[in-house]
């Protein structure tokens, strides 16, 4: 099994937030630059956001499909520029821009030994591209299309679309590799309703007749919403996945594990309990705990994939059986700067467990400057009392506090290396819409700067 043996460091960045003049970051030569970047310093891992196909308010975590591949991220060399350098994704012009240019580009492409290769090894891309082509012809949800014709020219074109992706993706992570990086991917737990997955596989949901489900996902209230949270994705039925030896999930992580060097399971605690929502339900509030599928799904697993690589996202007020569960299999957990400084008392023992990721915040958390500023003068106060030891202000003294924990790896949001604010947040959970997933870095200006400081940091805590 995959185990850790060293203090080391990462980044986390995605994709879609490199600078770009195509509207969003892509596979082009900023992504080449960024790990020229990084390989200058001492971090060693590249943690990336799902690149699945994105789905309502452009949401990395509600895919059209846990297989493909969004084409917004696919680079052409002549492409001209869509919009000048800023800090705002624009999705829908990006994606319409990018559309009639890789239109043209399919009607200059020639099929050839490669391409019949990817066909052949991509198992799930006949299914995917059937479901675009449907999905285009209807614009709905496929529970209530009319027309289930095919076009098989739109067919052809979503292989192709699927293609370039792959190929442009491989080519990064395997530069990457050659830089001494690993990527870190991440997969969510569960997959959108409207998708390629659910409608082929229709059997491995709990479903009603017309395809809606009877519960679905989310999280029961707590200290930060009172509602809970309403996910909306369909449930797998268990014990029929459990039956065929849960095909479902073992193809989605062997495509995965081609993708990527490391996966990041988001909301690891649903194997061993899950909060199922009755679908009539506004809120996520009259809900129920279920058994997950727990151990009899990772003895599978790692009995078909004995050497694949996880880190279980274990965040949040769990029961004592996900740790155990965690722990069983070795598997790296997760630790959160923010949450650890709020809970915190004022004294200098605060240890965090050594076999676990350490991070200053996620995609779900405020940057620490936007976290700290948004805090009350009493509470300043208690923070910077705890890290009175630190060098610089709060941020910095946040970002070496997390880089100082016992935790053998620490992984830094892009934005705590170069201290941006509230406005560098990627997500805020329970919200949908702007400005969730908008941000990008307008270039690289700031970061490069860092190049030293962060050297500097990495040696100093020895990672």
């Amino acid at each position: 099994m995959f185990t850790l043996t060293q203090r080391e460091a990462g980044i986390l960045m995605p994709i879609a937030s490199l600078p770009s003049r195509h509207g969003i970051g892509e596979f082009g030569p900023e992504a080449y630059k960024f790990i020229d970047l990084i390989s200058k310093t001492q971090l060693k891992y590249w943690q990336i956001l799902p690149l699945n196909p994105l789905g309502f308010g452009n949401s990395p975590y509600q895919p059209y499909s846990s297989f493909a591949g969004d084409e917004i991220y696919i680079y052409l060399e002549d492409m001209p520029h869509y919009d000048i350098s800023s800090t705002k994704i624009d999705y829908d012009g990006a994606r319409n821009w990018k559309e009639k240019y890789l239109r043209e580009a399919y009607n200059k492409f020639e099929k050839d030994e490669d391409y019949e290769a990817f066909k052949k090894k991509a198992f799930w891309l006949d299914d995917y591209a059937h479901f675009m082509t449907m999905k285009k012809q209807n614009s709905s949800s496929w529970q209530e299309w009319k027309n289930e014709k095919e076009d098989l020219e739109e067919v052809e074109y979503q292989c192709f679309i699927q293609y370039l992706f792959y190929k442009q993706w491989m080519d990064i992570k395997a530069y990457a590799n050659k830089k001494g990086i690993q990527i870190i991917g991440d997969m969510p737990m569960y997959v959108g309703l409207d998708s390629a997955d659910v409608y082929y596989s229709r059997e491995d949901f709990l479903l009603d007749e017309d395809g809606y489900p009877t519960s679905v996902a989310g999280v029961p209230p707590d200290y930060f919403s009172k509602d809970g949270q309403l996910w909306g994705n369909p449930l797998y039925d268990w014990e029929k996945q459990k039956k065929d030896g849960y095909q479902f999930w073992m193809k989605r992580l062997s495509w995965n594990k081609d993708l990527y060097d490391i996966i990041r399971i988001d909301h690891f605690r649903a194997f061993d309990t899950y909060w199922s929502i009755p679908a009539k339900e506004k809120t996520a509030r009259h809900g129920e705990w279920l058994l997950g599928p727990s151990y009899d799904f990772f003895d599978q697993l790692f009995k078909v994939y004995p050497d694949i690589k996880l880190i279980a996202e274990d965040l949040g007020d769990l029961r004592e059986e996900v740790l155990t569960l965690k722990d069983h299999y070795h598997l790296l957990g997760m630790r959160i700067g923010q949450y650890s400084l709020g809970k915190q008392e004022e004294k200098e023992d605060f240890k965090l467990p050594e076999y676990c990721i350490v991070y200053t915040g996620t995609h779900d958390n405020d940057s620490v400057k936007g976290w700290y500023d948004s805090q009350s003068k009493k509470e300043k106060r208690r923070v910077r009392r705890i890290l009175h030891r630190y060098k610089g202000k709060a941020p910095e003294k946040i970002l070496r506090f997390t880089l100082d924990s016992d935790c053998i790896l620490s992984i830094i949001p892009v934005q705590d290396f170069i201290f941006l604010g509230g406005e560098s947040r990627l997500n805020t959970p329970g919200t949908v819409g702007s400005p969730n997933w908008e941000w990008k870095l307008r270039d690289f200006y700031k970061f490069e700067s860092k190049l030293g400081f962060i050297r500097q940091l990495l040696n100093e805590y020895d990672r």
